[in-house]
């Protein structure tokens, strides 16, 4: 699966099980129609294993932990349960650490999906996949969305109470208990374990342009205009608190090396569906895909000039909905390394204003014929983000580029 796709669910009990090459703790949150938990109840963790249709179950470190779901047995009025992971140690980040959950059917331990969610940094817990009803079916989204602050930052945004620890080791109530309700029965209290501590957040670091983030330090919008991205950020298309779901356009360009000759890049775009596969390229052979909602500029044979090289413009809101991420890619079919290139780019530019949205310029050069330069993807909201990539592939054309872009969404 990719960040926003879904299935729907073909057995009434599935597990969500989630691994990593660390040990990672799996919660699960009851949501109602407002995305909150009816109270700190409807928090299933190690220390409170079991809910209402939900259930906790621990690996001993040996194997993933997972949570269970029983959708014959959720109550009415829960319309969602979100399965979070953050790993064991304290105050770690996901940075280097590509977590994967695996829905299964809880019956017979039959796989239905997959979902590795991409590029993670700072993040140190995440909301990896969600279970929902709609319109009287279940069905499981991919997610992926990443928290700095912890565990707790996820709990907290969904209604659950969680304080601070205190400087001093003193006796108190249960703080996971709702301030009506009767508190909860278990072990050490979630905000007694350093792992639903507020996690401390990471150093400042001097962005790029006053719209754009630190590295890894999360999703921006377009509200304050244009954005600069470095390698690995990523922006979201929203713009006043809505969508942009018009026509853009990826324009691409390069210059040769100093004092080289004239060199040939093309430029190509992929689309994927749900499952990463593979749906159509669009490039110089392949002027227009889907039904026109993709169309590539042609080929620029040289690089001379300024401006765009290559421009291919992409009618978000005309995409059939199978589509959910776009990688668009620089190829040199004659041969020639990248570090024969200079001032490689790619922006996105707004169809109907003209206006230059993103840009991402390609700073770092290897010695290969292929980079993926960016990529759009769908999420579950109907919004698409932009996250720069400048991975470098050993491929002359576009063909060579659908696998490894699709490992990279």
């Amino acid at each position: 699966m990719t960040p926003g796709s879904n299935i729907p669910l073909t057995a009434a009990r599935v597990a969500v099980d989630v691994t990593a090459p660390v040990r990672l703790d799996v919660s699960g949150l009851l949501l109602t129609a407002d995305g909150k938990v009816r109270s700190d109840n409807d928090f299933i963790f190690y220390n409170q294993p079991t809910g209402q249709g939900v259930t906790y179950r621990s690996g001993g470190g040996t194997s993933p932990d997972a949570i269970t779901v029983d959708t014959t047995a959720v109550p009415a009025g829960i319309e969602k349960i979100v399965v979070t992971a953050s790993p064991d140690a304290a105050g770690q980040s996901f940075q280097g650490v590509e977590p994967t959950a695996t829905i299964r059917n809880a019956d017979d331990g039959s796989v239905l999906a997959t979902f590795t969610p991409p590029q993670l940094g700072t993040e140190t817990a995440l909301v990896i996949v969600e279970v929902y009803l709609r319109n009287g079916a279940w069905k499981a989204r991919a997610v992926g969305q990443g928290y700095a602050n912890g565990l707790a930052g996820i709990a907290t945004d969904f209604g659950v109470t969680v304080e601070e620890p205190a400087p001093a080791p003193a006796p108190a109530a249960a703080p996971m208990a709702p301030p009506t309700g009767p508190p909860v029965q278990a072990p050490p209290p979630p905000a007694a374990d350093p792992r639903f501590a507020q996690q401390p957040p990471p150093p400042p670091q001097a962005p790029a342009a006053p719209a754009a983030p630190a590295p890894g330090a999360g999703k921006i919008n377009l509200d304050k205009g244009r954005v600069n991205l470095q390698k690995n950020q990523t922006v979201s298309l929203v713009k006043g608190g809505r969508p942009l779901l018009a026509q853009v356009k990826m324009g691409l360009g390069w210059e040769p090396a100093f004092r080289g000759k004239d060199i040939d890049l093309d430029a190509s775009v992929i689309a994927y569906g749900p499952q990463r596969n593979h749906i159509d390229s669009c490039y110089f052979g392949k002027l227009k895909i889907l039904k026109g909602a993709i169309k590539h500029s042609g080929d620029n044979l040289t690089g001379e000039g300024g401006g765009d090289d290559e421009v291919i413009v992409v009618d978000l809101g005309a995409l059939p909905q199978e589509v959910t991420g776009l990688v668009f890619t620089v190829n040199s079919f004659s041969g020639q390394k990248f570090t024969e290139v200079a001032k490689a780019y790619c922006r996105l530019i707004d169809g109907a204003t003209g206006e230059e949205l993103v840009r991402f310029d390609l700073t770092n050069a290897e010695a290969q014929t292929g980079v993926m330069m960016a990529k759009l993807v769908r999420q579950f909201t109907g919004e698409w983000d932009m996250t720069a990539m400048g991975d470098f592939v050993k491929s002359r054309t576009v063909r060579g580029m659908v696998k490894p872009a699709a490992q990279a969404l």
